[in-house]
């Protein structure tokens, strides 16, 4: 976000028709103005870009979600018939499905790249190949949909970082008893039970790695419904 745009970006107000600025100061909505909701990106881009406007992002623990653009309405009126417009005709029609092939094709790339990735962490010994595939197909279809909101859909991270982090978040959820735990709100409390969780993930692994024996009780083993 640039300097502009933060200067413009405001939180939700007391009411409807007011936001509140990052100094905590509530301001009303100049008169004639709409709120132009989320939800269709080639609007509000164009919408931004037309003039004046206000951006309303709301803050929910540590993520924050569009609640729209305030702008004026005649604005928003026109853009939206004109995009309208655009939207009608055969030529935006090939390019929208020729986007959504690209979207696809690189999509699939990427869920097999990961699948690739998480593979080469487990680095399961042959006599576990079988698991490890199942394990990498698990977490690759869970991780990588778009819109997931999973660490496998950062780029903040190499992908082999992503891979890790993400068959240790499934791990937790799927082979411990970490959902229906009861943990104290004391300050960094849930971060010492995932580590710890993590840590018997990663000696768990460790087994398969090293090509140990494992009995039909095993975690990961239920949770991936293998039989011996």
């Amino acid at each position: 976000m640039n300097s502009d745009e933060k200067a413009r970006t405001f939180a939700p107000g007391p009411t409807l028709d007011t936001v509140r600025a990052s100094d905590g100061k509530v301001l009303g909505v100049p008169e004639g103005w709409a709120l132009l909701p989320p939800g269709d990106a080639g609007l509000t881009r164009r919408v931004k870009a037309a003039g004046d406007h206000w951006i309303v992002r709301e803050w929910i623990g540590r993520r924050s979600y569009s609640r729209g653009v305030w702008a004026a309405s005649a604005t928003i009126d026109r853009i939206r018939a004109e995009l309208d417009a655009e939207r009608s005709t055969e030529g935006h029609a090939r390019k929208q499905e020729a986007a959504v092939r690209r979207r696809e094709k690189a999509q699939a790339e990427y869920v097999e790249d990961f699948h690739d990735a998480v593979t080469a962490f487990l680095a399961f010994h042959p006599n576990h190949a079988d698991l490890a595939e199942r394990l990498a197909r698990a977490v690759a279809d869970h991780a990588t949909p778009v819109g997931s909101g999973t660490v496998a859909r950062t780029k903040r991270i190499p992908v082999e970082q992503r891979a890790e982090a993400a068959v240790i978040a499934w791990m937790r959820h799927q082979t411990t008893g970490y959902d229906g735990m009861t943990i104290s709100r004391s300050k960094g409390e849930r971060r010492e039970v995932r580590r710890m969780l993590a840590q018997r993930s990663q000696e768990l692994l460790r087994r398969y790695r090293r090509g140990e024996t494992t009995g039909d009780d095993c975690p990961l083993k239920r949770a991936l419904a293998v039989e011996d």
